[in-house]
């Protein structure tokens, strides 16, 4: 099943993922050019390469509905619900699990923010977006059979301690994220493959146009 969903999966650079199952789903939608229109769109914070208004109306359509921390919801209009960590909600048919995204050597995503991760459960697949964090002590918690998690460093955790937190989780399929745009580069997804390698399945997704 997990194999199923990974096909629909799609990488748009940095953050950026468009899930087509059955539902148009966006997570982070950042420097969209064309794009299909969404039914559901993810946020994880309201930093700029993250909750993006001028892009998300890029891909907005009057019934589409925006699952957000609050700090995002106020710069977004349009149906949009608040989440906090650790609240879950279902959109569409789709479970959407809010989980904590934070730093814990660095600034940027201080845990009292409330930023988010995110669970969501698609045809009986649990796939989780990290968000902007560091391996945080509740990723031992999660259950996922996708991880999409940030690889580049500086704001994010580095390719070392993204491998640390795919095999804390033990996903069936680990995805790295956060590199090529503002930070970090393909070299930071290919060290976390090689050193995941006979450990978790690694997939680098190409970068799609948008």
């Amino acid at each position: 099943m997990a194999e199923k969903l990974l096909k629909k999966i799609h990488w748009l650079g940095h953050d950026g993922f468009r899930i087509d199952a059955g539902k148009i789903i966006y997570i982070d939608p950042f420097q969209m050019n064309s794009a299909v229109p969404a039914d559901i769109i993810l946020v994880s914070h309201d930093h700029f390469d993250h909750c993006s208004p001028d892009d998300i109306k890029k891909i907005q359509k009057k019934e589409t509905v925006i699952v957000t921390d609050k700090a995002s919801a106020d710069k977004l209009t349009g149906d949009r619900r608040i989440m906090k960590p650790g609240d879950t909600v279902a959109v569409a048919g789709i479970e959407i699990e809010a989980v904590p995204a934070y730093n814990t050597n660095k600034q940027f995503h201080p845990r009292a923010d409330g930023k988010l991760g995110f669970i969501l459960t698609i045809d009986g697949v649990r796939l989780y977006h990290a968000g902007d964090t560091d391996f945080i002590p509740e990723m031992k918690n999660i259950k996922a059979d996708i991880a999409l998690l940030p690889v580049s460093g500086t704001y994010v955790m580095t390719a070392d301690e993204a491998v640390a937190a795919a095999l804390a989780i033990k996903p069936k399929v680990a995805i790295p994220m956060h590199y090529g745009a503002i930070v970090g580069s393909a070299e930071d997804a290919k060290t976390f493959a090689d050193r995941l390698r006979g450990k978790v399945d690694v997939r680098i997704l190409p970068q799609e146009n948008n």
